[in-house]
Parts: C-alpha cells; sequence; structure tokens
C-alpha cells in the first residue's frame, strides 16, 4: 500500500500565527508591567505632561553636542523650577494656617463658652426667623459638653488627622517620583525624542507621527490655558481683595489662583471672600469682589481660555470645554491635561475621515 505524502505546512500561515502570538505574548508583557507599576502611572504621567510643557525650553537651553554634564545640569535646573512652583505656594499657605491656629484655637474655647452669636444679615434671609429660632436653639447657647463639641474632642478628629496624614504622606511620596522621573526623561530629552519619534513613523507611519505631535500641542496649550489665565485671575481678583481691606488679601489671591487653574472653581474662592466681608458690615466691599470676579472669570473662561487652548489645537469651543472638564471627571486632575489630547484626536480623525 503506497504511502500518502505529508501535507506541507503553509510558510505564510505559519508566519500569521507566529506574528499573532508574537503580539500577544507583548501584550501580556506590557499589561504586566503596567500592572506592577500601577501605583507610580499618576506620577509618571505628570511628569510626561510637564515635560511636554517645557519642551520647548529644554530644546532652547540644549545644544546638539552638548556634554553629558550640561545636559545634567540643565535638566536638574529645570526640575528644580518645577518643583519650587509647586512646593512654594503650598508651604506659604500652610504657614499662614499654621499661624492663624491660635486664633482658630481662640474662637473654639470662647464658642464652648458663650456659643455662637446669630449674624446681622441672617434675619434679612428668606425664612429668616425659621434660621434665627433654629440657630438660637442649637447654636446661641454654650455648646461646651455639646455632643458636637464632644464629637470634636473625640475620636473623629484623631481619626481625620490619620487620614489626612496618609494623603499627605502618599502624596509627598508621589510628588518625589514625579520629580526624578522629570529629571530622567528631561536629562534623556533629545535622544528620546528622537528614538520615540521613529518608533511612532516606523509602527504608524507619517499620519501617527503628526497625531502624536498634534496630542503634544494639545497638552502643551492645555496646560498654558489653565495655569497662566489661572495665574492672571487670581491677580485681578486679587487687587479687588487689596482695595477692599480684606485680611491676607495677598494669601487669598494665590488661593483664588489655585481655585482659578480648575474650571470653575474662582468663584467659590472669591464668593466665600465676598461672604466674609458681608458678614463682617462691608457690603460695598462684598459687592465690589463679587463684580470684579465675576467679570474676571467669565472673560477668562468663556474667551481668553478657550481661546489660548482652541488656537493652538484648533479645537471648538465645546470640545475644549467638554475635553477639560470630561477628562477631569474621568481621570482627576490629569484628564484636564488628556481630555483636549484625546479631542484632537477626534478632531483630527473626523478631518481625515471628510477628505
Amino acid at each position: 500500500m503506497p504511502l500518502l505524502p505529508l501535507a506541507t505546512k503553509d510558510p505564510a500561515d505559519a508566519r500569521r500565527r507566529q506574528r499573532i502570538a508574537t503580539l500577544a505574548l507583548y501584550a501580556v508583557l506590557v499589561a504586566l508591567a503596567l500592572w506592577v507599576i500601577h501605583a507610580f502611572i499618576e506620577p509618571i504621567v505628570w511628569a510626561l505632561v510637564i515635560a511636554i510643557v517645557v519642551w520647548p525650553l529644554l530644546q532652547r537651553l540644549s545644544s546638539p553636542k552638548q556634554s553629558s554634564l550640561r545636559a545634567s545640569a540643565i535638566a536638574l535646573a529645570l526640575t528644580t523650577v518645577v518643583g519650587l512652583f509647586v512646593v512654594l505656594p503650598i508651604v506659604g499657605i500652610f504657614t499662614q494656617v499654621l499661624h492663624e491656629t491660635h486664633h482658630l484655637m481662640q474662637w473654639v474655647a470662647d464658642v464652648e463658652q458663650n456659643g455662637i452669636a446669630l449674624p446681622q444679615f441672617a434675619q434679612q434671609l428668606p425664612f429668616g426667623k425659621q434660621i434665627a429660632d433654629w440657630w438660637q436653639t442649637n447654636l446661641a447657647r454654650p455648646l461646651e459638653g455639646s455632643p458636637a463639641m464632644q464629637q470634636l474632642r473625640g475620636t473623629h478628629v484623631a481619626t481625620a488627622g490619620r487620614h489626612f496624614g496618609s494623603l499627605a504622606v502618599k502624596g509627598i511620596v508621589h510628588f518625589g517620583f514625579m520629580l526624578l522621573t522629570l529629571f530622567v526623561v528631561l536629562r534623556t530629552g533629545p535622544r528620546m525624542s528622537e528614538q520615540l519619534v521613529k518608533a511612532v513613523r516606523g509602527v504608524f507611519g507619517a499620519d501617527g507621527t503628526h497625531l502624536a505631535i498634534r496630542m503634544a500641542a494639545a497638552v502643551r496649550s492645555t496646560v498654558t490655558g489653565l495655569v497662566v489665565v489661572g495665574l492672571g485671575e487670581g491677580a485681578l481678583i486679587g487687587v479687588s481683595y487689596f482695595a477692599t481691606g480684606l485680611p491676607h488679601a495677598a494669601e487669598l489671591g494665590l488661593v483664588t489662583a489655585i481655585a482659578a487653574m480648575l474650571p470653575f472653581c474662582a468663584p467659590i474662592a472669591f464668593g466665600l471672600a465676598a461672604l466674609w466681608l458681608y458678614v463682617h458690615g462691608q457690603a460695598a466691599g462684598a459687592l465690589i469682589v463679587l463684580a470684579t470676579g465675576g467679570v474676571v472669570v467669565f472673560l477668562a473662561e468663556h474667551f481668553v481660555r478657550p481661546g489660548l487652548i482652541g488656537s493652538a489645537t484648533r479645537l471648538p469651543f465645546l470640545l475644549v470645554l467638554f475635553g477639560i472638564l470630561g477628562g477631569a471627571e474621568t481621570f482627576g486632575l490629569i484628564g484636564l491635561f488628556i481630555g483636549p489630547a484625546l479631542m484632537t484626536i477626534l478632531t483630527v480623525l473626523w478631518r481625515e475621515a471628510l477628505r
């Protein structure tokens, strides 16, 4: 009986299976690597975002044939500036809070002995009589021995303090890793940039390279729009704080600037400042702060910030707004920069599809 010839394998089919297996292996390895470093992904992403922002300055300071020592010095200088930009305002605000702690303790002791007096404006509010009756029953009397004061002196404060301390330690550690990552990225910047461009072009072609450049521009313009406009809002509204005689006007202006870097958060800061002025009998000052803050925020949020971000990324106003707010809701603070970058991808793909 003659033997049947063995079936020959198709080389193309074998190569296809090998390629699929290789891609699957790469995907598993990448997933494992991300899982190993998942606790530090956020500081890494922050470092990359900041590196994209300072990249034009890095290119200006660097030279093609610079020494390793010069590259390290430039990276260290830029990293130090970024660190001080974040740390100095926090230290200033925290120092002021500690300085005012004794006033807070005196106020708590006075509340225990005498209660909290009803503000004069409360009776002028809607349902003022009901508010006044409730206030007299619950807050106007001495609070020593009350359930609220017992909780304040009990385990709730200790638990909250421990939770805040753990969050602070975690934030400091992540901030340190962010600075370390930023230094390494800036130190190897030009060489890494060439390698990234070559890798993107090799995998996705010229269109992928163009898209990556547009995404980087979107991140850079978003940071400019949020940070620079926020600082401008804080400075302009801070002028009204000084003009109305608000205590600690400089510190409150800094807090307002930080709040203004987040979309639609500045009104909380200057609204509380206006409320403080009104409670202390300065209705005209409160009106000045509200009017100044309202005008500044309206112009900044509706014209200046969308113009800065949209002009660089060529994004419509609504996509800028949805990208910032949706990114923040989905990814947290880092989403403020990721959102517009994703909207840029969507816009580029849409325009390519219409060609």
